[in-house]
């Protein structure tokens, strides 16, 4: 048996027609959309494979439709195996299918509430208001350096800490240009913004993680079963209290996956399953910690290879 960690996608590794080939190998993946599917009032299998209405990359929507997603892999993963990760993670929304997997949260309440802090998020800053742009080939120092400067015309700082050569910032649009504009002037080799409506894990996130904390002391939290990662520290919390504080603080904090990921190996982990669609969070621990092998979870190859190598 393998030590072996799981981590969970966050927002942007969605896609039309996600986890078609799983639901025509198990029915464990659309009872597990139609019990998200029940919660929200809305047909999210239909947004996943048909998208209609055009709403899988609205906020409010794509952050319950990729929660559901993880979840539904690992409750299929549970049912190839009985092997068990000895640690999770997730990036972002990919913390709360974290803790929905080591049964920190009721699946309904997660649901519920990433739907809601979706629309807090997207309530938070006017359209057009908001930026993100992702900073390749600068150190992290030299960022934050360029921040404060930048500051100047709004808020402005590191949202995603992601490996040692990608940073992603996040603030008031006027602000982040002129970062963008620095950047390139200070060398780096990428500073590209980023199609997304949300400027996530900034201070300007400050009122929607107050009213998320209003919803969030409401919910009922256990124990985890299974260490997670979370966020805004890099750190494994034991209590539900210090895990919901977490939570709220991860709104307007940066994520600091590059920390998260370095702890994940010092626990003397050395395969990871990304669960979930895509391969983004694969790319970025290669590039964190190389000697750890990454398998996919997207495709019924993909989860195969991955049982097999775990059972190994």
């Amino acid at each position: 048996m393998q030590n072996f960690g799981f981590v969970f996608p966050g927002q942007g590794s969605q896609k039309l027609g996600m986890l078609k080939e799983h639901a025509e190998r198990s029915p464990i993946i659309k009872s597990t959309f139609a019990e998200a599917s029940d919660v929200l009032q809305l047909d999210l299998w239909e947004i996943c494979q048909q998208d209609t209405n055009k709403s899988l990359d609205q906020t409010h929507i794509t952050q319950p439709v990729l929660l559901t997603s993880s979840v539904a892999i690992w409750r299929l993963w549970s049912e190839m195996s009985t092997l068990r990760p000895s640690i999770l993670a997730g990036h972002s929304l990919g913390e709360y299918s974290a803790l929905v997997c080591a049964d920190v949260i009721d699946f309904q309440d997660a649901v519920n509430i990433v739907h809601h802090r979706g629309i807090l998020m997207q309530s938070a800053v006017p359209p057009g208001e908001g930026k993100m742009a992702a900073i390749v080939g600068l150190e992290n120092f030299r960022i934050d350096e360029i921040c404060d400067i930048a500051a100047e015309q709004g808020i402005v700082s590191a949202a995603n800490i992601n490996s040692p050569s990608q940073i992603v910032i996040a603030g008031k649009a006027c602000a982040v240009d002129k970062a963008i504009e620095l950047c390139k002037e200070a060398g780096a080799k990428r500073a590209l913004p980023l199609n997304v409506s949300v400027p996530s894990h900034c201070a300007l996130m400050l009122p929607a993680a107050e009213k998320l904390e209003e919803e969030l002391m409401e919910v009922q939290m256990n124990a985890p079963s299974i260490p997670v990662v979370q966020n805004v520290n890099a750190g494994i919390a034991k209590e539900p209290a210090e895990i919901k504080e977490n939570l709220i603080k991860q709104l307007s904090r940066p994520v600091l996956w590059l920390n998260s990921v370095q702890l994940i190996h010092k626990t003397g982990v050395n395969k990871v399953v990304e669960c979930g669609p895509g391969k983004v969070l694969s790319g970025l621990i290669r590039r964190i910690e190389s000697e750890i092998q990454c398998f996919g979870s997207d495709s019924n190859a993909n989860l195969d290879s991955a049982v097999a190598e775990m059972t190994g």
